[in-house]
């Protein structure tokens, strides 16, 4: 039930009458102490009472579970400017004004198969040739509740979804059977999306190369997903992704200049002689706060009011009403206002990475105390102060949140303190200018992006060292805590030997190494990736990967969303990849393991002509194989070496493979086999017995047949299989059969990745279980 609004309001009036009481007698450090203590308490009072609120209702407004999967004509608005996914979808958020009872307001629509030029055919206007935000629409969709994969120190999705407001996804239905999308014309809704949809079209017609473009895109408007995935891996191994969007970087130095602008304007007396009583009336250090936050406003409302946008509009508003009532507290009491202003707004900021970095970030440049430089007499001297400065504080930068990076994302960019000593002010004083001067001047667009080729070539050669990158598995709380303390001690005005150690506070986060089973036993990870398999078995020393899960677009797969950042928090170094056969299902995110883990032996049943065989040596998986590790027996069960010389279809080709530890407990991992291989297999094994079973090909109708499972008495059995899939994996009839067996039955939707160890056979750990928040989508367990 959710909470009436009038408690949010005793909860807000609560937070502002201690506000409005404690700001002006904060006039000594005893005072600011109490004020700060009592702004704390007002915050948590606004920040439970919104949440509360706002929790109960999104969870009101979700999806009627009657409504998924069927086709619905729905009338509404296109909200924000569509993002290009791939070459000829879009995605795009829609708010709905008519359609049955039980769909949310806001939606996520993806626009699959249909190019913007050929969507001329869907509209009756001939004027408007794509989807358009603030264009009303009617169109048949289908649509299903917010639903994300579930990993161990994965993306949590749908948590993504609650902060954007959007509690229903779907796909616009474009089937001969189905009625066209129906343009019914422009409306005055969504004005500032609409323009900054102009923007981009102008962007994309006056620069040629469209990995350029969707840069430039990127740092004019916060079109994130306008950069290609290839740039964004560059980025991210050099430590400058944080620049390539509107950052609070941007914003901010934005509003400085506005400020610094405004205040030399509002000093010059010949200008303003007529309104000089103005001039009275607001000084100009008031009136430079005035402009530069106002211009910070709109800047962030022209990139699309992005909730780092957001964070750093509340920051400039908080410190600016601190200088205008000429408060100057000291900088703890300042940040520690600003961090509680921001969650106050928006208590999820404290589950986001971006807000941690960012805010320890400010708080590390005030706790340096950077000095004046007021001293430079001569313009050399300036730049050259402001040089060592940069130096110096992007060394801090590097060296203090290296820690954090590690904590947040596993691994730390080793080259990115050069890369940012670079980028930073290629970015900020020559790109982002030009990209602002081509709303102007549309030529400065073709040059912002001749500048940005460059940057993106030195960016590319820091990227290819093999040492650009270190990780670090995924450290307790404890470990990361400590070394947020250490770095706290290491940045702050202390004696040497209390830095020293604060450094060895952070050796726990650097050293730590994750349990492993011990020898003679393994453990499976059945990862949650959709539609698709993906089991990384770990044994004492080494681990090996079974399948690589989808490909979900030409921008994206399993490997790089869900296998990477898997392998990285757990630390692993890959022995071998089994890529049981050629379907994308199974194959998909090879490119991006390998590129991970080049080590890697690979074992497949692809032919030889395959693609991916050109970017890895592979071997033939055959009946046969065996090898140890650790105590634990690998054997490969299936195609037997004839096989390879008949025309059979490539699920009947899928690698088994049968894992047996050092106490006889045995897993049995059998890809997409299906009547016929299971029937060859009994034959052939006279003892098919295992524990633990990957369900043959998701729980299709083809496999699983009654003498298969008969012969295996699986005690678990995993299904990986994505959520409302279009084949309708897994069938209930197969279900049946293993209820029928008395299988416990763990399916990934339901479960999110799934533990199970050899040790205790009988135990299924579920990640969605360990992970249970307000926000994520639940489903009755059968």
């Amino acid at each position: 039930m959710a909470w009436p609004f009038y408690v949010v309001q005793c909860f807000a009036g609560l937070a502002l009458t201690v506000t409005a009481w404690v700001l002006p007698r904060a006039d000594t450090r005893w005072a600011v102490s109490r004020s700060a203590l009592l702004l704390c308490l007002g915050t948590f009072a606004l920040a439970y009472g919104q949440t509360g609120w706002r929790a109960c209702q999104y969870l009101e407004q979700s999806l009627s579970p009657a409504l998924e999967g069927r086709t619905l004509t729905l009338v509404g608005v296109v909200a924000a400017m569509p993002q290009r996914v791939g070459d000829n979808s879009w995605r795009f958020r829609f708010d709905v004004e008519s359609g049955p009872q039980g769909v949310p307001r806001r939606l996520l629509l993806g626009w699959y198969g249909t190019k913007a030029e050929e969507a001329q055919s869907l509209i009756l206007d001939e004027a408007s040739q794509q989807l358009r935000a603030g264009d009303r629409w009617r169109m048949d969709v289908r649509l299903k509740a917010p639903h994300g994969h579930i990993n161990p120190h994965g993306f949590d999705y749908e948590l993504w979804l609650w902060e954007q407001g959007i509690q229903g996804t779907g796909y616009v239905r474009l089937g001969v059977k189905d009625a066209r999308p129906q343009w019914l014309g422009p409306t005055g809704w969504h004005p500032i999306e609409r323009s900054r949809q102009r923007v981009r079209d102008a962007v994309d017609q006056q620069v040629n190369d469209r990995q350029s473009a969707g840069i430039v895109a990127a740092l004019l408007l916060g079109d994130q997903a306008a950069i290609e995935r290839a740039d964004w891996d560059v980025f991210r191994a050099t430590g400058v992704a944080h620049l390539m969007a509107i950052s609070g970087l941007h914003i901010t130095g934005l509003a400085w200049l506005v400020a610094v602008w405004a205040r030399w304007l509002w000093c010059r007396s010949d200008v303003w002689s007529r309104w000089r009583s103005w001039c009275l009336w607001l000084t100009a250090p008031q009136a430079a706060l005035l402009c530069g936050t106002f211009a910070a406003f709109l800047y962030a409302l022209f990139t699309g009011w992005g909730i780092p946008a957001q964070r750093t509009v509340w920051m400039l508003l908080t410190v600016s009403a601190l200088r205008w009532q000429g408060l100057r507290w000291p900088w703890p009491m300042t940040w520690g206002l600003v961090c509680v202003v921001v969650v106050a707004l928006d208590p999820w900021a404290l589950l986001q990475a971006g807000f941690w970095l960012s805010f320890v970030a400010v708080g590390i440049l005030f706790a340096t105390g950077l000095e004046d430089l007021h001293s430079a007499n001569t313009w050399t001297a300036l730049v050259w102060h402001r040089g060592l400065l940069m130096v110096r504080e992007q060394w801090l930068m590097s060296v203090c949140l290296a820690p954090l990076s590690l904590v947040l994302f596993h691994q730390v960019s080793l080259v990115g303190m050069l890369a940012n000593v670079l980028a930073v002010p290629w970015v900020t004083l020559i790109v982002t200018p030009l990209c602002l001067l081509g709303l102007l001047w549309s030529d400065a667009w073709s040059l912002a992006a001749w500048f940005l080729e460059g940057l993106l070539e030195v960016l590319r050669w820091m990227s290819s060292v093999s040492w650009a990158q270190w990780s670090s598995p995924a450290a307790p709380v404890w470990a990361s805590t400590s070394a947020m303390l250490g770095m706290l001690l290491v940045v702050l005005r202390l004696p040497l030997w209390i830095r020293l150690c604060g450094l060895t506070l952070v050796l726990p986060v650097l050293s730590w190494q994750v349990p492993r089973p011990l020898p003679g036993a393994f453990e499976l990870i059945a990862t949650d990736m959709g539609q698709g398999h993906a089991v990384l078995v770990r044994t004492a020393h080494h681990a090996l990967l079974y399948d690589t899960g989808p490909r979900y677009s030409v921008e994206t797969d399993a490997g790089q969303r869900v296998l990477v950042p898997l392998l990285r928090s757990l630390g692993e170094r890959l022995d071998g990849l089994i890529i049981s056969h050629q379907d994308s299902d199974h194959s998909g995110g090879a490119l991006s393991v390998l590129a991970m883990q080049p080590q890697a032996v690979v074992w497949t049943s692809m032919p030889e002509g395959h693609p991916l065989q050109k970017f890895h040596s592979m071997q033939r998986c055959e009946r046969g194989q065996r090898w140890i590790l650790d105590g634990v027996v690998f054997e490969v069960l299936h195609p037997q070496t004839p096989d390879y010389t008949r025309a059979m279809k490539p699920n009947a080709m899928s690698c088994v493979l049968r894992l047996q530890s050092s106490q006889g407990v045995r897993a049995l991992l059998v890809g997409d086999i299906e009547a016929d291989q299971e029937r060859r297999l009994i034959v052939a094994e006279q003892d098919m017995h295992a524990d633990w079973l990957l369900v043959p090909h998701h729980g299709s109708a083809t496999s699983s047949t009654p003498e298969f499972l008969q012969a295996v008495r699986p005690r678990v059995a995993v299904v990986q299989a994505g959520y409302r899939n279009r084949f309708g994996h897994p069938r209930p009839d197969v279900m049946a059969r293993y209820a029928h067996e008395d299988v416990l039955v763990v399916q990934s939707p339901l479960c999110g990745a799934s533990l199970w160890s050899s040790d205790r056979p009988n135990l299924v750990r579920c990640e969605r279980d360990l992970q249970q928040h307000y926000w994520h989508h639940r489903l009755p367990m059968p």
